[in-house]
């Protein structure tokens, strides 16, 4: 495959992962549910949860890392000729690390917050917690379609690694452990 070909991939599948994450960001974030509970109103909202508080920012900065890459993409595309040397090695394991970074955080999050609203949803007698999810509804239908795309988001975020990853190792030999390849 040429390179031409996986940046265009890498250019397709950025602005999707991008559109998941801020979904993800925006279901969690603006969900809320009012119920009116024995002689008050009682109001769920992301904030009563701490693990999608921080799922919130997460995938948040999450979209925005993936718009920056996306615009890395359009510009190594252009100019990736002038990158030479000890740069461009720099570049692509920046690039490979960062993509690591955000997969393994995105994924961690999102999977903190599936346990937390699992505990929401089954509840635990032993620390007196109650299920939410027979009062709220709602709220618990929309966190679990936001973790669903939270989920589908890491996805294309580890395939999107996996292109870092081959961008990276082919500039090395294949023939001796992490050497550059020669210039013929």
């Amino acid at each position: 495959m040429e390179l031409s070909k996986i940046t265009k991939v890498e250019a397709f599948l950025r602005p999707l992962a991008m559109i998941l994450l801020v979904a993800t960001a925006c279901l969690v974030g603006l969900d809320t549910q009012t119920k009116y509970i024995i002689y008050y109103n009682k109001t769920v909202t992301y904030r009563d949860l701490k693990a999608l508080w921080v799922l919130v920012y997460v995938t948040s900065i999450a979209a925005a890392y993936n718009l920056l890459q996306l615009s890395r993409c359009y510009f190594s595309a252009r100019y990736q000729e002038n990158l030479k040397g000890s740069r461009k090695l720099l570049a692509y394991w920046s690039c490979f690390a960062l993509d690591q970074l955000a997969v393994y955080i995105t994924f961690a999050t999102t999977s903190a917050a599936m346990e937390h609203s699992i505990l929401v949803l089954t509840g635990m007698d032993d620390f007196q917690w109650m299920k939410w999810c027979n009062r709220f509804t709602r709220f618990c239908f929309i966190i679990g379609g936001s973790l669903l795309c939270g989920y589908l988001a890491s996805f294309l975020m580890v395939t999107l690694s996996f292109i870092s990853a081959f961008n990276l190792f082919r500039l090395y030999s294949p023939k001796q452990f992490l050497t550059l390849k020669s210039r013929q």
